[in-house]
């Protein structure tokens, strides 16, 4: 399975599902004190914050809220989706997962506004480590999902025994594969309709150097 949730045209990358996962959340991912300044983000007291997007914890009572049904406030008109309820069930299960570098709902930084989540599946194995998300329908086409990704795999590169995050997107969803490379993540393979993407440290920067140079 891609780590983009399935679905049409759409700027999400295939999670792993809950049974693959599985092995990977033997251990809790770690807490950390802090992280260094990183280009496209700035560690905050609610989260990761970006230009325009928070990128904050989930809480026991929004999992509870996905998997019930029920809509707090402040949630955009079709979160949860799919995937998010995917990933609501699998973090009951395995709270394992909402600590440290793990997963997070992404936000709006004007309002507040629920608009997917995003996350990292722990630990690494021999220092790579893969990225999940997704965006609502209704949020999508902002470049909320490139700046969510390029935010969430630079904090990645800053934590313990991490040098690689990768992620996998379906051929046949090209807004998918866009966002990946937006994020500064690089196409290294193929299989099937999957294709899978690598971002190190270098790739982050030569996305930077691109930018500036516009």
């Amino acid at each position: 399975m891609s780590s983009a949730f399935p679905s049409e045209q759409s700027e999400q990358s295939a999670l792993p599902s809950p049974q693959s996962a599985l092995p990977s959340l033997q251990s809790a991912p770690p807490s950390p004190q802090s992280a260094p300044p990183s280009p496209g983000y700035r560690v905050t007291g609610t989260g990761l914050t970006t230009a325009r997007l928070v990128l904050r914890p989930w809480t026991p009572a929004e999992l509870a809220a996905v998997l019930d049904g029920s809509r707090p406030a402040g949630w955009a008109p079709d979160f949860p989706a799919e995937g998010d309820r995917v990933v609501a069930g699998f973090l009951t299960e395995h709270p394992e997962g909402l600590t440290g570098y793990g997963h997070r709902l992404v936000t709006e930084r004007d309002g507040g506004l629920v608009v997917g989540s995003i996350g990292l599946f722990w630990p690494p194995t021999d220092g790579a480590i893969e990225i999940g998300y997704g965006i609502v329908a209704s949020r999508r086409g902002r470049g909320y999902a490139s700046e969510a990704t390029r935010a969430l795999v630079a904090y990645a590169l800053t934590a313990p025994g991490v040098d690689t995050v990768h992620a996998t997107a379906e051929s046949a969803n090209p807004a998918s594969v866009r966002v990946l490379e937006k994020a500064g993540l690089r196409r290294v393979g193929a299989d099937g309709d999957t294709v899978t993407f690598r971002a190190v440290a270098g790739d982050l920067a030569r996305v930077r150097d691109q930018e500036r140079q516009r």
